[in-house]
């Protein structure tokens, strides 16, 4: 499925082509991986409306990879044909600690081929063991949605028995709730969220309370993360915050339609009292590598909703209109126990 061009996905409802190109080819350290699974990020939105741009057209989107190796370069040492493995945003850096920030990353499915696709490579240092516990459709989510909230709990700094607030309730939301459950067991977990299914949804997997984008949780909170695409809701939990608590802002982009919303800042009322606002830019190795593991440790239980590859478009139509429970799955071939 090639992206082509910057387009709204208000107007365009088909901004993927689906085609034919030719078969890449592993080379040195690159596995080529036959792809099973990719979830459906809101950051590919981003793409195609052009908050995040691919560097050159055309492009294969997708960075919540799943497959199987099916062909090696010839100095790989870490997988063999056959191993099922999975790919997330970071495609490759400069292999640093603060990789994520460096000038030299680049992402899946934006700066290079990702896995709207039956093949594509990476290289072996960024690519992933998927614990047995999962299906390919339900690992695919862990490669961005669960491993970025992975990233935004830690960097609430929260200890147990803290208060933690959840704005949004999307594919990474649903996951870092379980998450903190496991991790922070006497911390109650708020939700905000503006449709009711999604409310449901949060108290269905364990949230102590949930309310609407701007309700009032029963007491002021510790740290709160926001996963939306949308402005209001910062704003909105920035007052919602104790004094000293901290905002992590859980978003590649933020899109344009509510910037308004940030006229209703107030100093007093959102910022003062040495609130802190914290955003997480990017995904390291050592942050997928780590998640992995503890996710099927918990385990988590992904939501899933499954689409063909060739309905990519309207997964990101339904995406970007909102209709979501967990995450939006594309299943590209059966899984290697099915075939």
């Amino acid at each position: 499925m090639l992206l082509e061009q910057i387009s709204s996905v208000a107007n365009n409802d088909q901004p993927l082509r689906a085609t034919d190109v030719p078969k890449p080819e592993p080379v040195a350290q690159e596995i080529l991986i036959a792809v099973s699974a990719c979830g459906v990020c809101h950051t590919e939105l981003d793409e195609i409306e052009g908050r995040t741009p691919p560097p050159a057209f055309p492009v294969i989107p997708g960075h919540e990879v799943v497959g199987y190796v099916e062909a090696i370069g010839d100095k790989v040492t870490l997988f063999a044909p056959g191993d099922r493995v999975g790919v997330g945003w970071i495609h490759d850096s400069d292999g640093s600690s603060e990789e994520n920030l460096s000038a030299h990353f680049r992402a899946t499915g934006r700066d290079a081929n990702g896995g709207y696709a039956e093949y594509m490579v990476v290289g072996e240092r960024y690519a992933y063991p998927i614990p047995s516990h999962f299906s390919d459709e339900q690992a695919a989510p862990l490669l961005c949605a669960g491993a970025i909230g992975f990233r935004a709990l830690k960097l609430c700094q929260l200890r147990d028995g803290q208060r933690l607030g959840l704005t949004g309730f999307g594919g990474s939301a649903h996951l870092a709730l379980q998450l903190a459950r496991h991790q922070y067991p006497a911390s109650p977990v708020y939700v905000f969220a503006r449709d009711a299914a999604s409310r449901r949804f949060a108290l269905e997997l364990g949230a102590d309370w949930a309310g609407d984008t701007d309700a009032n949780p029963p007491a002021l909170l510790d740290a709160i993360i926001d996963t939306t695409p949308a402005w209001k809701p910062v704003v909105s939990a920035l007052g919602k915050l104790r004094p000293g608590g901290r905002l992590i802002v859980n978003a590649i982009r933020k899109e344009e339609t509510d910037k308004a919303e940030l006229m209703k800042l107030s100093y007093h009322d959102h910022l003062w009292m040495e609130k802190e606002i914290k955003t997480v830019a990017n995904i390291t190795r050592d942050d997928i590598a780590e998640f992995l593991p503890l996710a099927a440790e918990v385990p988590l239980d992904p939501e899933v909703t499954i689409y063909r590859l060739d309905e990519a478009n309207r997964a990101l139509v339904e995406l970007k209109r909102g209709n979501v429970r967990g995450a939006k799955v594309l299943r590209v071939a059966p899984q290697a126990t099915d075939k």
